[in-house]
């Protein structure tokens, strides 16, 4: 339920899947199934079911016919599920893998518990933990993409677990992309300035108002380019806010073309826009907890004891206190030698064949995301 036409890292994951299946594994059939304004066949495998928009949601659904869901399940026959959530869609999958007799994989995207907390209060934590334990255990087998979450699942008491990180679009994110005279040029900046970028959804938990309290207590030369995320930020005159970018390779030539990115998420599960401004050739200040900590280290970043707005500050400050170009080349480097998506994908393909001989089929080789 997290696709949606300006959603993130999930979108992104699922469609580099869909790309690198076609070109390295044309045996494998494999369907999208979807959220959307109606319920239709949109080719190439992609199926959208009808569902209403959630309201201050930013083109999000919120899937509500469980009947619906696992019937079109069923009607795909695939030979294994990945489930993207626990909610709708992910009991669908777990009634259409029992019906099917074929293994159900529950991708962990979300801590629920944790957006609870921040959403409701601490109140709502315990509960929506022990919801979301519930559901992860009926699964057949768990991916994780980070061992942070990866200890949240085993916290949960799941057991049949493994974790697989994401990966990256080294070719579309690169460094040569990068113009940052005619972006500074374009933002009315001067060469002078030091400019910090973070793309991502308007959502609270991606913690935007600590981002704008570090660059408005440092001031000058610091400048925050927010992409898409600063729909509902506090405006200040250290941040310029630019809107979804829907075209990748205008994204990744923002994203290139800045100093250093910034991510204050101490929740966040993987962090896939880390690993692009990685990509791009990117300095990364992050938070030290969560997916993003995972992700980056001194070699090519800094990170924050605390992911407020002082604590940002501090690391930002330090991180231009070193030089940046060999942090730069780092981030480039790591990204093209550890995270590529054949890693990501050769894992999975391994992961579900594997999972797929334990319940031998005759049908063709298919897998429903």
């Amino acid at each position: 339920m997290m696709y949606a036409p300006k959603s993130g890292g999930v979108k992104r994951y699922l469609m580099a899947k869909r790309a690198w299946l076609q070109k390295r594994r044309p045996d494998i059939q494999h369907s999208l199934v979807v959220p959307g304004p109606r319920t239709q066949v949109e080719g190439d495998g992609l199926v959208t079911i009808a569902a209403a928009r959630l309201p201050f949601g930013d083109g999000y659904r919120m899937p509500a016919s469980l009947t619906k869901w696992a019937t079109i399940l069923q009607t795909l026959q695939p030979q294994i599920i990945e489930a993207g959530d626990v909610f709708v869609p992910g009991h669908a999958a777990l009634e259409a893998g029992e019906a099917l007799g074929v293994p159900v994989v529950g991708f962990c995207h979300t801590d629920a518990a944790a957006l609870a907390a921040l959403h409701f209060g601490e109140w709502a934590e315990a509960p929506t933990f022990n919801f979301w334990a519930q559901a992860y255990q009926r699964f057949d087998h768990v991916v994780a993409p980070s061992r942070h979450i990866a200890s949240r699942l085993e916290e949960a008491g799941v057991e049949r677990l493994t974790v697989q990180s994401l990966g990256v679009d080294t070719e579309l994110f690169h460094p040569s992309r990068a113009d940052r005279a005619r972006l500074f040029k374009r933002l009315g900046l001067s060469p002078d300035i030091r400019l910090l970028v973070f793309a991502g959804r308007p959502a609270r938990e991606k913690n935007i108002e600590s981002m704008i309290d570090a660059v408005e207590r440092l001031g000058d030369p610091y400048r925050l380019l927010l992409v898409g995320a600063g729909k509902d930020a506090r405006y200040s005159s250290q941040v310029i806010v630019h809107d979804y970018e829907r075209d990748p390779i205008k994204l990744a030539g923002m994203i290139a073309s800045c100093d250093a990115f910034l991510h204050a998420n101490e929740n966040e599960i993987f962090g896939l826009v880390v690993l692009e401004a990685m990509a791009a050739g990117l300095p990364v200040v992050g938070p030290m907890r969560g997916g993003v900590g995972e992700l980056v280290d001194a070699t090519v970043g800094q990170l924050a004891r605390v992911a407020d707005g002082p604590g940002l500050a501090e690391a930002i400050e330090a991180l231009f206190a070193r030089d940046l170009e060999p942090i730069s080349k780092a981030a480039r480097h790591r990204a093209e030698t550890r995270h590529g998506w054949d890693t990501t994908f050769e894992g999975l393909t391994r992961l579900y064949s594997q999972l797929i001989a334990q319940r031998p089929a005759t049908r063709p080789l298919a897998l429903i995301a």
